[in-house]
């Protein structure tokens, strides 16, 4: 899907996945939306164009209900004349950059527009860095601090929100949107700040011509610490390259002595000005264009097939609705034997959240001690729609046991695959039940280490149970995994 269709379906997702008891948004919308957008697309459709159409359908009912809807649905991520804005101001600036000085001498040793092309060397040079460690890193880089400014100026950061409540469908579907769009933000924002560098040394080397029109500018140098034959090594090895190119010549050592300054009045700059200029042609004009061009590429591609994530659990409950799949649930339990009234308990808990044509499979326990090697038959070989890591509360959380159990877990789940704990409390109710104080506790330290890892967990007493309130905390569980995009 685009990107409209994609800003649709997160907003949908939004009121979807969110209580809030005043939003104009019910079962009964969300079923007649996905009825409707089945019968329009057909069942060969894929779940894309489902989930897209959908989204539109359910938007226009949004629409006819509240404006509000359909300004936030049609919204922009990107204002285009913020970058076209940007590259002229960089034109402009660099046009006004007085690149020789007031002097009208051109030092070869400090022109200022050797200090512009080291700058983008290092631009490069970090570039490179990033695209090197990127596979490496856990968490992408967060944006610098000029990106983001960018990213705000000509992004959606600016639209107006009718509740500022954290549990308001709106401020959710902002974060959200803001979350799975910055791919396609900081492509173009990165086009942007190429075009605008690029854009800067243009008009810095227009300014050198333009002024060399009217003024006659000198050229020479000075050191305390450089002699002739060191300051023509330098500059072979820095304009060299564009000499080459442009089939000029750096002029010898014997040739530098004479315009060596105060005692020169030195030399006319043209051609000095032309090596220059291609330098800073070459090493930043053409790079910015070819980054600029790539930047650009990605942030068409991205527009056009947006890069959403339709593993998380949310849209896997929607596509199981289109296509009829079943859905499947895995338990693995740790340490812990599930009795054959707790595997009924959850499969009937499954099947109430689920649909009649749900399927539960409960894999061999993993001892307490085995969790680093799963053993082959831990997982089932057909992707699950979600799975339960089975602990008990009578057991003391380990995060070198514990945690290291679903860290392996996670490791070898499909992408997108929901990964949850249940903690079963009815072996430590049986033995504590008059000391809630010591369950609570007990209680607390699971979930630090289950909140270590990012794993949804619930506690529930398998033993004691109603398979209606079992079957709202999986319910649970899936829209915080939605919320959190779900999966691994």
């Amino acid at each position: 899907m685009n990107e409209a269709a994609a800003r649709h379906v997160i907003l949908i997702r939004a009121l979807e996945t969110t209580d809030s008891p005043d939003k104009p948004w019910n079962d009964a919308d969300a079923a007649w939306a996905s009825r409707a957008a089945a019968e329009v697309v057909g069942s060969e459709a894929d779940a894309d164009r489902f989930l897209a159409r959908r989204g539109a359908l359910a938007v226009e009912r949004l629409g006819d209900r509240q404006r509000q809807f359909r300004r936030l649905a049609e919204g922009r991520n990107w204002r285009p004349w913020v970058g076209s804005l940007m590259v002229a101001v960089a034109f402009a600036l660099g046009i006004l950059m007085d690149a020789v000085g007031p002097s009208r001498y051109v030092n070869l040793l400090a022109f200022p527009l050797l200090g512009l092309i080291a700058w983008n060397l290092l631009v490069y040079l970090a570039i490179f860095a990033e695209g090197l460690t990127h596979p490496f890193r856990r968490n992408p880089a967060r944006p610098g601090a000029l990106r983001r400014a960018v990213a705000r100026l000509g992004g959606s950061l600016g639209e107006t929100l009718a509740s500022t409540t954290p549990a308001s469908p709106f401020t959710v579907f902002r974060n959200d949107w803001a979350q799975a769009s910055a791919p396609l933000t900081l492509q173009r924002v990165s086009q942007v700040l190429h075009l605008s560098a690029m854009a800067f040394a243009l008009g810095a080397i227009a300014a050198l011509y333009l002024r060399g029109l009217v003024l006659d500018y000198r050229a020479g140098w000075e050191s305390t610490f450089l002699d002739p034959t060191q300051v023509h090594q330098g500059l072979s090895l820095f304009l060299g390259p564009a000499a080459h190119l442009a089939g000029l010549t750096i002029p010898d050592a014997q040739h530098l002595e004479a315009l060596r300054l105060p005692a020169s009045s030195g030399e006319n700059a043209a051609p000095w000005i032309h090596l220059f200029a291609l330098t800073l042609a070459f090493t930043v004009v053409l790079p910015r264009a070819l980054l600029a061009l790539v930047s650009g590429l990605r942030a068409r591609g991205m527009q056009n097939r947006f890069p959403l994530p339709l593993g998380d659990a949310y849209f896997q409950r929607l596509q199981r609705g289109f296509s009829g799949r079943e859905a499947r649930v895995h338990v693995l339990p740790y340490s812990y034997d599930v009795s054959p009234a707790s595997a009924l308990l959850l499969q009937e808990a499954v099947t109430r959240e689920f649909g009649p044509r749900a399927s539960l499979s409960v894999a061999p326990t993993v001892a307490f001690g085995d969790e680093d090697a799963l053993p082959p038959g831990a997982l089932p070989g057909t992707p699950p729609s979600l799975v339960l890591a089975l602990f008990s509360l009578t057991a003391t959380p380990e995060d070198e046991n514990h945690g290291a159990f679903l860290a392996a877990l996670a490791a070898q789940l499909p992408p997108g695959t929901p990964l949850a704990a249940l903690v079963d409390e009815g072996g430590f109710k049986a033995r504590f039940d008059a000391q809630p104080k010591r369950q609570e506790e007990r209680r607390r330290a699971w979930s630090r280490v289950l909140e270590k890892h990012a794993v949804e967990a619930a506690f529930v007493d398998l033993d004691d149970a109603d398979p209606a309130a079992l079957a709202a905390t999986l319910s649970g569980i899936l829209d915080r995994n939605a919320r959190q995009g779900g999966a691994r």
